[in-house]
């Protein structure tokens, strides 16, 4: 699929990015893969890892999403795109609403231009969950971003470029999640619990590239991709990763759900099933129930929801530890 092609990840000397890059020189012969982020402490740090000497299609880039004309220049004669730049950090976001408006909803209206005009023949971003009914504002831009990709598969007109979206839960040990805090907080004896009905879908890295992957292959353009993944209370967490400790629960903080979403009820009557993935169509979409059976999938039932508290998919304390890496506590046989 990526072979001969010039691949540019956005945003790609993050924990993604860098997961991503390694999979695609494991597995593809691309003519160039392209490095795109703004941290040169980081391109020289991933350089260490992945050198030109040692990978010749590797290239990196300098650039802000935010800079339209650094995109029209990187994107020259690029194939494909996966737009993985953002602030992420919730508290971050809610500090700082501007700077996460310029990046995550600017900064996407700026990948759709430089795609179409450059050419470019697919582009897949990457989305969250917090994207579904949004609380905080890093989830509203990221809904505004998702709303900017779909739609760009009309914006494009004449132009062949095809946008889609994929859409996932935490990932699992990610820099600002939960897990990573955990495993500093088991020196302490104690972990703080926001509250213990809490639930959240959850991922690895290597899932989530493995996905993105799948949805270049699959995807004609406005799909938003959301795999079936398996959820986890937060108190079964925390008896994973630190089951010695004490908790003490100190209150939802601004910004959190109890539950997480993927796809609402009012997305269900435009959303098709699949074995292991579910697939929001485009509002502008020729596609009917036919056409989705005809493809292995069915189109959900209205009023359908899938979210991490209503999931048929649990993770166990040892699928976790395994997920993380972590040693089985003593006693466990």
């Amino acid at each position: 699929m990526l072979n001969n092609k010039v691949i540019l990840i956005t945003g790609g000397t993050g924990s993604f990015g860098q997961r991503f890059v390694q999979t695609v020189l494991d597995r593809y012969k691309p003519t160039r893969l392209i490095v795109f982020s703004r941290d040169e402490l980081k391109q020289f740090q991933m350089r260490e890892r992945f050198s030109e000497a040692k990978y010749p299609c590797l290239r990196y880039f300098i650039g802000d999403v935010r800079d339209r004309d650094r995109l029209y220049r990187a994107f020259d004669g690029v194939d494909v795109v996966v737009h993985a730049a953002a602030l992420k950090q919730v508290p971050a976001c809610e500090y700082n609403p501007i700077e996460a408006i310029r990046t995550n909803v600017m900064g996407a209206a700026n990948v759709v231009d430089a795609a179409i005009d450059r050419g470019v023949s697919k582009v897949v971003a990457l989305s969250t969950d917090k994207a579904a009914g949004p609380v905080n504002l890093y989830g509203a831009t990221k809904l505004c971003s998702d709303k900017l990709f779909t739609a760009a598969n009309s914006y494009a007109g004449a132009h062949a470029t095809r946008f889609s979206v994929v859409r996932y839960g935490n990932v699992v040990g990610s820099r600002g999640s939960v897990i990573p805090f955990f495993l500093r907080a088991r020196d302490t004896g104690k972990l703080q619990i926001t509250d213990p009905r809490m639930t959240r879908f959850w991922i690895t890295l290597e899932q989530g590239v493995e996905f993105v992957l799948a949805s270049l292959k699959r995807m004609h353009g406005g799909e938003v991709f959301v795999p079936k993944i398996p959820s986890m209370n937060i108190m079964d967490v925390a008896r994973a990763i630190a089951p010695e400790c004490e908790t003490s629960v100190i209150g939802i903080r601004p910004g959190e759900k109890l539950h997480e979403l993927m796809v609402g009820e009012d997305d269900s009557r435009n959303t098709v099933e699949y074995d292991d993935y579910f697939a929001i169509l485009p509002s502008f979409h020729q596609w009917t129930a036919d056409d989705c059976a005809a493809n292995g999938g069915r189109l959900c039932s209205e009023g359908f929801r899938y979210s991490s508290d209503r999931n048929d998919r649990w993770l166990s304390a040892e699928e976790l530890r395994a997920m993380v890496g972590l040693a089985e506590p003593a006693g466990v046989a």
